[in-house]
């Protein structure tokens, strides 16, 4: 059966050694984020992770949610883990303590995200959707609406859904048809059906509150007549100062979908039959607000990505240590065993190392990411929170679709390491296939994320947001060059991101041409644009290993000198897979477009 170990050593290299997270103490707001603080949060987020919600991985995908007259049951233990959850403040930890969070930091609550994904990434659907919404409702809502609903979500007792697919739109959200009237009270009546809700109905949460996408009676066509809705399950009552569940709304599921995979997570089909709801933000804005949440979600299923890939990665590990098959081929190196363990095999090491490489190195820029978020609410001086901003906007699309693929990956690898016995489900290994996958999907295909990378964050403000990443890379190969020691790191990331800066500036003259030319190298290039700062982030590693290892590595030897091994690795063996990518990208849309549609 599959296991999980947070890698807190991994995470605190990367938060306190690479990224210096303890100049967050500094911040307005942050004053009690210390060092020890931070680790003591990870250690006990890790304790819970692995012993109440790894356990529950597996069983939850063999029983799946069940669904009888609108209401949705999910699996066994699943009720219990929340409860725990919630009441141990996990819901909360990055929330604004206004309303009852804990005020940490962002990049804090990735870590926890990531080992969440690890051990039980259907169960942290439930509580990833509501920070969702409570991020949308803390931006763009009322205060009245604030101050009713953000309290239940943080302490966990409501959960929080995002309503945007209908049957016959997904990505194309200017379509939909769901309506809203406006009542005489100032609220709305909401009527219409979404589909592929996640967390929409579930058994944990006294309450659930959906933020809905619908049309005013006088909206313009398009995404321009959108506006976003708070829709809750039940309405709210007052009950002794406190605000409770009140009457049934008029929302109901009605049904929920057989899936591939994240069975125990119900994904809903929900109907909304003039149900009460407000109106979040100012009318016709909803596409506007709704990428409030929308983007921390793409952020969130980046993490789902990089948690499977983590988990799928240490029980491929373990098992090509036990598992005896054949003899090394410079010789017997088990002679006590029948055989030598698969892992002495040159095409086994490939494979854990490629998933190990991809994903420390994912990791590396996911804590990144979510520590230039808490630069761009925090940060006392304007200018850094404007350049957080702009790395945010950049890497998203990066995240969402770089990160989710090489979990797909990992997953396959893990299967192939196990060979048969990954293929069968009494492992837990092909659960971790079937789980990534989606992460594919939803919040915008990873096709999407290539074309919002090269059609919004590429020519955005003259390339202002390219310049956020391009400049900090120049500055250390420039920094790094004349080092003898650093040449094997430097020299591969220094020729990759060249091309990645030449393939940068045909896609914008060719995108002025011909616009085919440009969405056709899409995906190839934020593939590309991944690996290089992917890359980046390992030259930064190495750096500080080296240095860690001539400074003595306090007993830590090992630790370091696996980090070069591995970057070593990495820019040998994967950096190089750029060139094949540029190579494609300048074919232009020619091959893709020239075969007639009735020739398929």
């Amino acid at each position: 059966m599959a296991t999980y170990k947070a890698p807190l050593r991994e995470m605190r290299f990367v938060l306190h050694e690479m990224l210096g997270v303890d100049a967050l103490a500094e911040m307005p707001g942050y004053e009690e984020a210390t060092p020890d603080l931070i680790d003591a949060i990870l250690e006990e987020g890790a304790k819970l992770c692995e012993n109440e919600l790894q356990p529950l991985n597996y069983s939850g995908d063999q029983e799946g949610c069940t669904y009888e007259n609108g209401v949705v049951r999910t699996p066994e233990g699943f009720k219990e883990a929340y409860k725990t959850f919630a009441e141990s403040g996990w819901c909360g930890i990055a929330c604004d303590p206004k309303y009852g969070g804990q005020g940490l930091p962002k990049v804090i609550n990735f870590v926890f995200e990531e080992m969440i994904c690890s051990a039980n990434m259907s169960f942290g659907m439930y509580p990833g959707l509501s920070m969702g919404a409570y991020n949308a409702i803390e931006h763009h809502a009322s205060d009245a609406l604030k101050d009713e609903y953000l309290p239940k979500l943080v302490d966990g007792s409501w959960s929080g859904t995002m309503c945007l697919t209908e049957p016959h739109c997904g990505t194309d959200l200017g379509l939909i048809r769901t309506k809203a009237v406006p009542g005489d009270d100032g609220s709305y009546k909401i009527s219409g059906t979404k589909i592929f809700i996640s967390a929409g109905e579930h058994d944990l949460t006294e309450n659930i509150v959906h933020l809905v996408l619908a049309k005013l009676p006088d909206a313009p066509e398009g995404v321009r007549g959108i506006s976003l809705f708070l829709v809750p399950k039940f309405l709210p009552k007052q009950e002794n100062g406190e605000t409770l569940a009140g009457p049934r709304n008029g929302v109901m599921c009605g049904s929920i979908e057989h899936k591939m995979g994240i069975k125990a997570s119900s994904t809903c089909v929900i109907n909304f039959d003039d149900a009460k709801g407000w109106l979040v933000g100012q009318p016709h804005k909803g596409m506007a607000h709704m990428f409030t949440m929308m983007n921390a979600a793409r952020l969130g299923v980046g993490m789902q990505g990089l948690g499977i890939a983590e988990v799928a990665y240490q029980n491929a590990v373990e098992y090509a240590k036990e598992r005896v098959q054949g003899r090394a081929l410079k010789g017997v190196e088990a002679p006590d065993k029948p055989a030598d363990p698969i892992i002495v095999h040159p095409d086994v090491r490939r494979m854990l190392l490629r998933a190990r490489s991809l994903t420390e190195g994912a990791r590396a820029l996911a804590y990144w990411t979510g520590l230039e978020i808490d630069k761009m609410l925090k940060h006392p001086d304007e200018a850094v929170r404007a350049e957080a901003a702009d790395w945010i906007e950049l890497t998203t699309p990066i995240i969402k679709a770089f990160f989710t693929d090489h979990g797909f990956e990992a997953a396959n690898l893990a299967v192939q390491v196990y060979g048969g016995h990954g293929y069968i489900s009494e492992h837990g290994i092909e659960q971790f296939v079937r789980d990534a996958r989606i992460t594919q999907l939803y919040e915008g295909t990873n096709g999407i994320q290539g074309l919002d990378l090269i059609g919004r964050k590429l020519p955005a403000h003259m390339g202002r947001f390219l310049r956020r990443f391009f400049h900090p890379v120049q500055q250390f190969i420039e920094a790094n060059a004349a080092d003898p020691e650093m040449a094997e790191f430097v020299t591969p990331l220094m020729k990759s991101f060249a091309k990645l800066q030449q393939t940068t500036l045909w896609l914008a003259e060719a995108g002025m041409k011909d616009q085919n030319d440009a969405a056709a190298a899409a995906s190839e290039y934020l593939r590309a644009f991944g690996f290089v700062a992917v890359g980046y982030m390992w030259a930064r590693m190495a750096k500080i290993a080296q240095e860690k290892l001539k400074a003595g590595a306090n007993g830590e030897d090992d630790f370091y000198t696996a980090k070069l091994a591995t970057a070593r690795f990495y820019m040998k063996r994967v950096l190089p897979e750029t060139a094949g990518l540029f190579a494609t990208m300048t074919g232009g849309a020619g091959p893709l477009m020239e075969l007639e549609e009735a020739a398929f």
